[in-house]
């Protein structure tokens, strides 16, 4: 979860860091961030698509894992900002270039509630109708528009 935890707008996404669509839509989220960050919860939840994309789940883990060192966002960002290098090695070098302990990273992504946490995202994007990614969620309703359409939506509406 990052921007304003007590915001009237709650946005949700369901992605997936190897997927073209997600990379695309990440730039645009930024954006998003940067100008309404104070006015949105963005929470972000894992929908790795796993037989397309070999690295989604081990990168949904390594977010999850820079997660235990306070670093979820640095890695998420870092992962969609290289994700054409996007292999499991790459994901240690990420894991340096963000400072984390990589003793205690390499530890974190054996642990199997990092892996039941990637699980339940999924999960719950299955039961709530996602059904490829990126799938954006709005106050808790599917929201069938790509991350450019958030955008205006939310400019549209901003006070």
């Amino acid at each position: 979860m990052q921007g304003n935890e007590n915001a009237d707008l709650v946005i949700v996404e369901y992605g997936d860091y190897q997927c073209p669509y997600c990379g695309a839509a990440y730039p645009v989220l930024k954006e998003l961030m940067k100008e309404f960050g104070d006015q949105v919860t963005f929470v972000f939840r894992n929908f790795p698509l796993s037989e397309m994309h070999p690295y989604a789940r081990p990168a949904a883990i390594a977010a999850e894992a820079a997660s235990l060192q306070g670093k979820f966002w640095e890695m998420h960002d870092a992962i969609y900002e290289n994700q054409k290098s996007l292999n499991e090695i790459f994901l240690f070098q990420l894991a340096e270039k963000i400072g984390l302990n990589i003793s205690q990273f390499k530890e974190d992504i054996q642990k199997t509630e990092l892996e039941e946490k990637v699980d339940s995202d999924f999960e719950s994007g299955i039961v709530s109708g996602v059904n490829g990614t990126p799938s954006f969620f709005i106050n808790g309703n599917k929201f069938n528009g790509g991350a450019e359409d958030l955008l205006g939506l939310v400019r549209e509406n901003a006070v």
